[in-house]
């Protein structure tokens, strides 16, 4: 598996691993509120929040 990394700009991502055989269940991810990211603990996928993202925490 690749240990790609992806910028978002939500707090809450899905994560369907991609098409084809690297594929998994879709699953709805919420980065930590502390360190703003989150594997997906099927393809370990790390979604990290982009810089100057407009969410709703505390910072």
């Amino acid at each position: 598996m690749d240990d790609e990394t992806i910028e978002v700009e939500t707090m809450t991502v899905a994560c369907d691993g991609g098409s084809g055989a690297l594929g998994h269940p879709n699953v709805y991810l919420h980065l930590d509120e502390e360190t703003l990211d989150v594997v997906c603990p099927y393809c370990s996928k790390r979604f990290v929040l982009k810089e100057g993202a407009d969410v709703a925490h505390t910072h």
